[in-house]
């Protein structure tokens, strides 16, 4: 990107000049002017210059600026918010709270509880959480001053925790209701829908039942649900076929978070699963995200079988103390036969399966090796119990479970956006610094997999319309002047899993409400 003293001055109307623009609907590129004042787009075409900053913009596309999905920034944004990992990818605005795990709703004697939860998953800064509610921590992150701009999805799992604990069973009444009331406080307080983690504690324990009861809240305020499925393995489409369940049972939009087919012995079912997806589009209003990669991140404790978790990290670490019940885990997760649990050992095996973060730092040496390597010769299952038991469940893994002929095939429907899903801490996985350069180099130039005007609107406009979002996602008049400058010959990503830390090549100028970034 251009060295910041070269920007124009914050408030300084600024004019793009003879770029291609490529306006978030799909619509063809065309040649314009694009003419910023404050920050809002207040002229695209010939555009007056009269005290404006002129940016040549000949050769290069100027597009809104990206929308990210699916990110994990939650707590990362209080601590860097100038984001460059996300903002020189030309992001310039992310939706938190996903997977039904995120920091707010939060009570003040669950915060040691949620801290040392999560952080396995959005890193544990040394910073003192401040708030409580969601309107709470939303302005945390206003006052942060972030280098983009952000929308909050209310967890699942934050609230039910709230609610009944890590309890492993239906909630009652009054839970419910206790839910139902967070639930509304968080979409009064700004946030723009719920999401769920069916994988993930406590949201797993939770029939479907609940999610329609939550998610008819949901839907009175006009929000998405927005769901990590239940299995993206051996039971998929029937993971899909519940979140439909959901949608159409409460009239509720509903999202698919980061659309797969996990585990090789599933990857033939693409066809079934994209004839389940055709149906769903049929019965429901549903979108859904995706990143351009073979290899998932998350918890290395999602490998767990979702009883183990029951009733919270201490219960947790007893079963993996007590040799009974550590032999029953590793029972559930080498027993070969399908689990409607999410197998993630299953899927990936212990030579797919990468130590990408141990948070508390007393592990380096192990950053970065395959559980295989790391184990030295011994059982690799037996290291990752070890592992999880000696570091508290806080440690993150990089798992490889897809194939390249069904991230393509996902990326093609129209009804799927772009997300990185970027863990952030350690050595991360390379779709937190590469994801949307990615899709136009890969999947744009050089695969020719999209246009480059329907991969411009997943990730832009498609996603703002699924979440919502007024005033981004296209470059016209009266939008907030969110905008990526790039040049389509050059612009690729360069983080890989061996060097995930690298910023892309080809974002020439990123422009959030009006100012560079």
């Amino acid at each position: 990107m251009s060295d910041t003293s070269l920007f124009p001055r914050a408030g300084e109307p600024i004019v793009f000049r003879g770029a291609s623009v490529v306006d978030g609907t799909g619509a063809p590129a065309r040649t314009a002017d694009v003419r910023i004042d404050g920050d809002r787009i207040v002229q695209v075409g010939a555009a007056r210059t009269d005290g404006a900053r002129i940016l040549k913009a000949q050769g290069l596309v100027l597009a809104p600026g990206f929308i990210d999905a699916h990110s994990h920034s939650d707590l990362r944004i209080l601590t860097e918010p100038s984001l460059p990992m996300k903002v020189r990818q030309g992001i310039t605005c992310e939706v938190l709270g996903q997977d039904g795990l995120s920091v707010a709703p939060v009570g003040p004697e669950g915060v040691s509880a949620r801290r040392a939860m999560l952080a396995g998953f959005l890193g544990d800064p040394p910073i003192v959480w401040t708030w409580g509610g969601v309107g709470e921590y939303l302005r945390a992150v206003e006052a942060a001053r972030p280098a983009v701009d952000v929308a909050y999805l209310v967890p699942h799992g934050a609230i039910r925790e709230c609610a009944m604990g890590m309890e492993a069973r239906e909630p009652s009444p009054a839970e419910m209701e206790a839910m139902e009331r967070l639930l509304v406080e968080g979409l009064e307080q700004g946030a723009v829908g719920l999401s769920t983690g069916l994988v993930y504690p406590p949201c797993c324990y939770a029939k479907t039942e609940e999610l329609i009861r939550l998610a008819r809240v949901v839907a009175r305020c006009d929000g998405v649900v927005v769901a990590h499925v239940r299995n993206e393995a051996d039971f998929i489409v029937q993971s899909i076929e519940e979140l439909v369940r959901v949608g159409r049972e409460a009239e509720c939009r509903v999202h698919v978070s980061h659309l797969k087919i996990a585990g090789r012995r599933n990857w033939g079912r693409l066809e079934e699963v994209l004839s389940a997806l055709e149906r769903a589009t049929s019965e429901v209003e549903l979108t859904a995200d995706q990143y351009p990669y073979i290899a998932g991140a998350t918890m290395l404790a999602a490998i767990l079988p979702p009883w183990a978790h029951a009733g919270g990290a201490h219960a947790a670490l007893q079963r993996l103390t007590d040799p009974a019940s550590r032999g029953h885990i590793r029972e559930a997760i080498l027993d070969p036969h399908p689990a409607e649990w999410e197998n993630t050992w299953a899927g990936s095996g212990a030579e797919g399966i990468v130590i990408s973060d141990v948070p508390s730092g007393r592990r380096p040496e192990l950053i970065g090796k395959g559980l295989a390597q790391a184990a030295s010769g011994g059982d690799p299952l037996d290291f990752a119990l070890d592992l999880l038991r000696d570091e508290k469940l806080s440690v993150s893994m990089i798992c490889f479970s897809q194939c390249e002929e069904v991230v393509e095939a996902f990326l093609r429907l129209p009804f799927v956006g772009v997300g990185t899903d970027g863990l952030l801490g350690g050595r991360p996985h390379p779709r937190a610094y590469g994801t949307f350069p990615r899709v136009l180099a890969r999947y744009v130039r050089e695969r020719k997999t999209l246009t480059l005007e329907a991969a411009i609107r997943k990730m832009s406009s498609l996603t703002a319309r699924a979440y919502r979002l007024t005033e981004v996602g296209e470059v016209e008049v009266g939008a907030r002047a969110n905008l990526v400058l790039f040049d389509p010959a050059r612009v690729r990503d360069v983080a890989t899993f061996d060097d995930p830390c690298r910023y892309p090549e080809g974002i020439v100028h990123v422009m959030r409400a009006g100012r560079m970034e």
